[in-house]
Parts: structure tokens; C-alpha cells; sequence
């Protein structure tokens, strides 16, 4: 009887490999000759689309270099925070732009190992700084804050805040000038972006980014289950990052 699950077993993991590898999305990217890779194009310094519809950014760099070291082409996917799912699932074979890692999208994706430690920072006019030094600060009845709908900052902002004012503003990239000017006070967002923007806006101040409110990191975000695609992902980041072209990448968006 032993021998005989025994038997089974071993079966299960060979038939189990079988199915991963031909259900692997790496040997329809490498068919097709296309890496689709979705993105909002909204979030600076990882993924802007500009004016004349072509994307950039620190994670467009980083697709393009992935596609160029699988020999195939980049194809760029526009999509939004609320829609990012969705359209990963339908549209693309990764999702990339400074996606944090989240138990919520575990639930239907994966990740590649995360290539980027993060957290939630808030941001302000640097004249309020000293107004919102913790989250008990912010999170008082005079506090507008203000946030963008559908992704992490959203859940961090509706989890956290249960005092202040909070205002969903739909416009990633305008949202900022909206604390500029005076129309809200306070943001919480990724403490990368909060120092991209303090850089871009002299008004504003990043406060604490060494020391974030919640613990967070970046990764590509990848369909549930491929392991093989994962392995190869990972692999490649490994690489990527042991050579000091992510660093590379890194000092010339965020530093």
C-alpha cells in the first residue's frame, strides 16, 4: 500500500510539472514575441504617459529591459489602479509601475521576489510639516487629506483614517498640486513618490520616508501559479540587479 502512494505521489509531481509547463505564460511571451505589460501611467517617477502616448519612467526602463533580455518586443498596456486587475488578467502577461506587493492582490495574482523596499509616507506643504509627525497627528477632524482611488494608498487611507477629512481626488498626477494649493493638506502614498514629488515641488515636504507608516514593497506583478515564469523572472532580476544596472535604473529615477 505504501509503495503504491508512494507511486501516485511521485506521479502527481511529474504530471503537476507537466501542467506548469505547458500552462507557463513565458512560452506563449517567447510564441508571440510580446511582453505585455500593464501599467496605469500615473504614478511618478515609476510609469508617466506623456502627451504624445508613449510611456516613461524608472518601471518602463525596467520592461524594456526585461523584454530586451528575452529577445522580444515591449508592448505597453494603459490601465488604472481600480481597473488594474481586471486588465492584468485579460490584457497582459505582468503588471509593473509601482505595484506594491498586497495579501489583497495575492488572493488573485503573484509576484516576482520584490526588487524594492517601500512604505506609506504622508506628504505636505512643507509649512504643515511639523503638523502631521505621526499618523494620530493626521488623523484629526481639521486634517484634509486627500487621496487617489483604487489601489493601496485608498485602502491605507480608508483603514487609517477615521477622524480627518478625506477627499478621493481621480487624477494621479494633479493630485499633488491640489495640497499646493490649499485645497487639501495632507496625502499618504509610497514614500518613493513622495520624495519624487518634493523634488519636482519645492512647497511640498516628504515627512519621515526613512521611517514609513506601513512597511510595503515593489514587485512584478505575475499570474497565479506560474512557477516557471516566476523562476525565470526572478532569475533575471537577480542578474539584473547583481551587475548594477538596477542601480543604475534606481540613481537616475530616485536620486
Amino acid at each position: 500500500m505504501k509503495k503504491i502512494l508512494l507511486a501516485m505521489t511521485l506521479l502527481c509531481a511529474i504530471l503537476l510539472g507537466q501542467s506548469a509547463h505547458a500552462q507557463s505564460r513565458l512560452d506563449n511571451i517567447f510564441k508571440n514575441g510580446n511582453l505585455r505589460v500593464c501599467m496605469t501611467g500615473d504614478y511618478k517617477p515609476f510609469t508617466y504617459l506623456k502627451t504624445d502616448g508613449s510611456f516613461e519612467g524608472m518601471d518602463v526602463d525596467l520592461a524594456q529591459a526585461l523584454a530586451t533580455a528575452m529577445g522580444v518586443q515591449l508592448q505597453l498596456v494603459k490601465t488604472t489602479w481600480s481597473a488594474l486587475m481586471s486588465d492584468f488578467q485579460a490584457k497582459c502577461d505582468i503588471a509593473m509601475g509601482g505595484v506594491s506587493v498586497s495579501l489583497e492582490r495575492l488572493k488573485q495574482a503573484s509576484f516576482a521576489a520584490p526588487h524594492m523596499v517601500d512604505g506609506k509616507a504622508a506628504i505636505a506643504r512643507c509649512s504643515d510639516v511639523e503638523r502631521f509627525q505621526s499618523l494620530t497627528m493626521i488623523d484629526q477632524p481639521t486634517t484634509r487629506a486627500i487621496v487617489n482611488p483604487g489601489g493601496t494608498n485608498e485602502r491605507f487611507a480608508r483603514a487609517n483614517f477615521k477622524l480627518a477629512n478625506l477627499t478621493v481626488y481621480p487624477d494621479n498626477v494633479t493630485i499633488f498640486q491640489q495640497i499646493i494649493d490649499g485645497k487639501a493638506d495632507i496625502m499618504v502614498t509610497d514614500a518613493s513618490e513622495t520624495l519624487w514629488q518634493s523634488k519636482q515641488h519645492p512647497q511640498l515636504c516628504s515627512i519621515h520616508p526613512d521611517h514609513p507608516l506601513q512597511f510595503s514593497e515593489k514587485a512584478i506583478m505575475l499570474p497565479r501559479g506560474d512557477v516557471i515564469f516566476k523562476e525565470y523572472i526572478d532569475t533575471w532580476m537577480h542578474t539584473f540587479k547583481s551587475t548594477g544596472d538596477y542601480d543604475k535604473l534606481f540613481n537616475k529615477w530616485l536620486h
